[in-house]
């Protein structure tokens, strides 16, 4: 059931993925610039986490699986994944 159509396509895969990447972490990016220094870290991640809402909805969207269950499991990782990065600067005595 292998056709020209369905076959992977990992160099499209890879480029599409660095523009992704690359877009995805400005929104950020440019947070931590604009947003005042007392209130960076809760604003950056609130930005980060609406930029993810529409990442994984869109994702779901293009592949054709279900955008709001997609939407909800990118936040709810990327929350423990950034909960836990925190955490650890916490533990290791980083300045923010």
């Amino acid at each position: 059931g292998i056709t020209e159509v369905t076959t992977a396509k990992p160099f499209q895969a890879a480029w599409i993925s660095a523009v992704a990447f690359s877009i995805g972490a400005l929104m950020p990016f440019i947070t931590v610039i604009l947003a005042p220094r007392s209130s960076r870290i809760v604003i950056t991640a609130a930005v980060a986490l609406v930029a993810l809402v529409a990442l994984g909805w869109v994702g779901a969207r293009t592949g054709g699986a279900p955008p709001l269950r997609a939407a909800i499991r990118v936040v709810c990782w990327s929350t423990l994944a950034m909960a836990l990065t925190y955490t650890v600067g916490l533990i290791a005595g980083t300045q923010v």
